[in-house]
């Protein structure tokens, strides 16, 4: 058997931990993209690898206890911002994850909002997954709140209900985290058994109960039933787990993807459990009120650049494909994708940053909101040759680029930048 264990509102959860005046409060976590990196005097760029994803970024504010709900008011007093997740308590006036922080207060008055501490997440994060590992022989990190465990052959599966019962127990006592476990035959089961035991419950699906479980569960609740396969599902007329598992020479007709997908909902196809994941892109990007002045927009691509040339060398890899996407007022998106195989250099990487966004911009007449830069597909993965041209320069100049890494480990990513940088 598998198991899911999810960390119930874990950003409020973690809140609560370091206030515990909030405990059965209405509370949200606001989420803002950190738009003083482009400061001269920003000094607390934080960076860490061990999770990023939706409303996780790899690179991040330091919290400032002092500026939660100031944190998201504009100068003119007006309010920015969304939710990345709510209490139990809001939730019960409407308010949801993703909603503006000025929409939410509008539903839920008392509401009291509080800046993210990605740091205190984080340890949070890897003090329960250690905890984790001590309990469970085989344990995956989903994501910063999601861990899967494989009991199989372990505990016998008339004593998992009452495992996981004393797992969830011991982890409110031990670490003060809510969490909801969910146990199935496969991963894909076990995820939705915790959706319908939330919150700080427990529920175990048996083989045998897994048709009748998924009976009247919306398919895009389902992991891995993207937007695209909701809309073929939709306009199938299909609707639920079960309605999918009725269609089977449908479903399968599509293709191998399809075929698989319907073994996974069925419970009949599992993924094991991971223990090592290996990253394979690392990126950086922010959100901020319209600019229509390249030069200033150059400047701050010359920030993300160097932020994420640390990320690189701190990585210790070496991308061999780079992107970066401009998103402008209109919604509209424009994007650059280069390949490379190279030896890694700061200064090359700042080049390409510059390039890309020149290429990139093809509405110069409209006003940009956002910019996002990524690399991936690293050698050791990819298995592509270096090109020898100039592969001793760039020795020289990837020794340089790390010696400025060490520098900005040691005292800030701020303590070296380029002249492009200031404004």
């Amino acid at each position: 058997m598998k198991i899911h264990i999810d960390i119930d509102c874990f950003f409020v959860s973690a809140a609560r931990i370091e206030d515990p005046s909030l405990k059965n409060k209405a509370v949200a976590i606001g989420g803002r993209s950190d738009t003083k990196i482009f400061s001269n005097d920003a000094k607390k760029q934080c960076v860490d690898f061990s999770n990023s994803g939706s409303f996780v970024p790899t690179f991040y504010k330091h919290y400032e206890r002092d500026d939660d709900i100031n944190a998201f008011k504009e100068s003119n007093g007006k309010i920015r911002g969304i939710l990345t997740t709510s209490s139990y308590e809001a939730r019960a006036y409407g308010v949801k994850t993703a909603m503006s922080i000025r929409e939410a207060l509008m539903l839920c008055p008392p509401l009291i909002i509080k800046s993210p501490n990605m740091t205190l997440y984080q340890k949070l994060s890897r003090k329960l997954f250690e905890y984790l590992q001590a309990k469970i022989p085989l344990v995956e990190q989903a994501s910063i709140d999601e861990f899967y465990g494989d009991v199989s052959g372990w505990i016998e599966e008339e004593a998992i209900f009452d495992f996981i019962i004393k797992l969830k127990e011991d982890i409110q006592k031990d670490i003060l985290l809510p969490v909801s476990i969910g146990a199935a035959p496969t991963r894909y089961i076990a995820k939705l058994a915790t959706t319908s035991a939330k919150p700080y419950g427990c529920r175990v699906i048996s083989q045998d109960a897994v048709a009748s479980f998924i009976e009247d569960i919306p398919v895009e609740k389902f992991a891995g039933i993207g937007k695209s396969m909701q809309a073929k599902l939709f306009s199938s007329h299909i609707h639920t787990l079960g309605e999918l598992k009725r269609s089977k020479g449908r479903v399968e007709s599509w293709g191998p993807y399809s075929k698989e997908l319907y073994k996974r909902v069925c419970g009949l196809s599992d993924k094991s459990i991971e223990t090592n994941h290996t990253r394979k892109s690392i990126g950086i990007s922010r959100t901020f009120d319209p600019i229509y002045n390249r030069e200033e927009i150059l400047r701050r691509v010359h920030i993300l650049a160097r932020h994420l040339s640390y990320g690189v060398m701190k990585l210790d890899v070496i991308p061999t494909v780079f992107s970066l996407t401009i998103s402008y007022e209109t919604r509209q998106s424009s994007h650059k994708n280069i390949s490379l195989a190279e030896i890694f250099t700061q200064q090359k990487f700042h080049k390409l940053c510059t390039d890309m966004f020149k290429d990139a911009d093809i509405n110069r007449q409209l006003h940009i909101i956002r910019l996002s830069i990524n690399c991936s597909s690293f050698t050791k993965e990819s298995k592509k040759e270096l090109s020898l041209l100039g592969f001793y320069e760039d020795q020289k100049m990837h020794k340089l680029t790390k010696t400025t890494q060490q520098l900005q480990e040691k005292y800030g990513l701020d303590i070296l930048k380029f002249g492009s940088e200031i404004s």
